[in-house]
């Protein structure tokens, strides 16, 4: 289903549909701040797999993040970060970062990757950020394959590529090219591990 949301002001009964979708076990293509995400629920496991099937990876090796309404999450599935730590990603978020974090137990262990980190993002995006509010928890996200910059911005080519292999593609309008900036914040001094939209300036 090719599915169109408003960007400014998602109308609700189409967030309802994303969101029984998710709850449903559905993987479903949609906006952020930055490139369209493939997307799922962090507790459908099901769906996880078909997200690493779609991207032809093992699912503990797969670069996958929570996408999250804002900072209330962090708590559920970061292990104790600290205050410097936190001001920094409540400085940087909603923002186009992804930010390394080490996961609790809370993280459901088919993600578990050997180095245990969750990539976490507040994606600065009406649409994400409704339907994670809506969801009542964080949405597994994965970068699209695609070698091409329209296969992974143009909602209408999206769903003629996916169609077959997600349940729904939101058309929130045209994506932007550039992906999130990737902050490892394990170690110190943080690093930067992919330059992306935002400019990273700690």
């Amino acid at each position: 289903m090719l599915l169109h949301i408003h960007p400014d002001n998602p109308n609700p009964r189409n967030i309802k549909t994303v969101v029984e979708c998710l709850l449903d076990g559905g993987v479903i293509i949609y906006p952020t701040d930055t490139i369209y995400g493939l997307g799922c629920s962090i507790f459908q496991h099901k769906a996880i797999e078909k997200i690493a099937r779609i991207k032809h990876i093992e699912p503990t090796k797969a670069q996958l993040s929570f996408v999250c309404y804002d900072l209330s999450d962090l708590s559920n599935y970061t292990k104790s970060i600290s205050t410097p730590l936190y001001r920094i990603l409540k400085n940087h978020l909603p923002g186009a970062y992804t930010f390394i974090l080490p996961a609790s137990k809370e993280v459901p262990k088919i993600l578990h990757s050997k180095k245990k980190t969750i990539g976490l993002r507040v994606p600065d995006n009406n649409i994400a950020r409704t339907i994670v509010k809506e969801l009542g928890s964080p949405i597994l996200s994965a970068s699209l394959p695609g070698e091409m910059v329209e296969e992974y911005t143009d909602p209408e080519l999206m769903y003629e590529n996916f169609k077959h292999q997600v349940d729904i593609v939101i058309d929130g309008g045209i994506g932007e090219m550039i992906p999130s900036t990737v902050v490892d914040c394990t170690t110190e001094p943080y690093q930067v591990l992919r330059k992306g939209a935002a400019v990273w300036d700690e």
